[in-house]
């Protein structure tokens, strides 16, 4: 079985279907929803942990691209802005799913994109913005 995180942009005519019913229904996938905004009348994304066979995760992306749903990978919308961390370890402890790490032996703070998921917790806890999430 193959995952992706990604984030989908729904254009604001498609927030009324049942988009994620469909990708499991049809599509036999696994969808994990890890992030959401949507509005009436306006864009909305849907930051989402998919998984399946690789024919079906083919097929349920090529649904969403012929519907009009903006895809991208969940790495493209989270940086980790190595030149302002020093190394402080305040995110440390806030991030749940342990995508920032401390090698203790050099005492540097690293992240993992692929444990990420987007929760933004450690956005406002950083005092030099070293993290940025673009949803």
């Amino acid at each position: 079985m193959q995952k992706k995180k990604v984030v989908l942009t729904f254009p604001y005519k498609l927030i009324n279907q049942p988009i994620t019913y469909h990708l499991i229904k049809d599509y036999d996938l696994k969808v994990n929803i890890l992030r959401a905004r949507i509005n009436p009348r306006e864009e909305g994304r849907l930051m989402i942990e998919i998984g399946g066979e690789e024919k079906s995760l083919e097929k349920g992306m090529n649904y969403l691209k012929e519907l009009g749903v903006e895809v991208q990978s969940l790495a493209q919308d989270i940086r980790w802005l190595d030149e302002k961390c020093t190394h402080c370890t305040v995110c440390i402890p806030i991030c749940p799913t342990e995508a920032i790490i401390l090698d203790r032996n050099q005492m540097i703070v690293s992240f993992d994109k692929d444990k990420c998921i987007g929760c933004g917790l450690c956005v406002p806890a950083c005092p030099y913005k070293a993290v940025e999430i673009l949803f």
